[in-house]
């Protein structure tokens, strides 16, 4: 568990760089400058939590499982942004966009998380 623990977290962290990088084209920053935090590693290494999950729903339609994963993760970001925000920690802002609660998540991610539970429900399959 431990080891699955730090397997989410390093992918996490990966895709966050590799999605935060992407996102600077918008911006017309073609060094495609990226950030993380390490309290995103503890948070996507939480996904270990999720994987009896990923057994319950495999016979469903991806697209529902995507769905699913999607409002899943959501409440994690709300979660634990809302706790770290207490502590003033949180390292992600969404107050400035459309469709945030609280600064803390936005419903247009949604198909990107959609997109990552797959993921990470794949990379479950490779490990067990």
């Amino acid at each position: 568990m431990i080891i699955r623990f730090v397997i989410y977290g390093a992918i996490g962290c990966l895709i966050e760089v590799l999605w935060t990088g992407i996102c600077e084209l918008r911006n017309k920053n073609y060094r495609l400058s990226s950030k993380t935090s390490l309290w995103m590693f503890f948070i996507y290494g939480c996904i270990v939590a999720l994987e009896p999950f990923f057994r319950m729903v495999a016979p469903l339609h991806f697209l529902f499982r995507g769905i699913i994963y999607a409002v899943f993760i959501l409440l994690g970001e709300f979660v634990t942004g809302s706790l770290l925000k207490r502590v003033n920690v949180c390292p992600w802002d969404y107050s400035h966009t459309r469709f945030n609660v609280r600064g803390i998540i936005r419903f247009d991610y949604l198909p990107a998380w959609a997109v990552a539970g797959l993921v990470f429900e794949q990379i479950y399959w490779m490990l067990v």
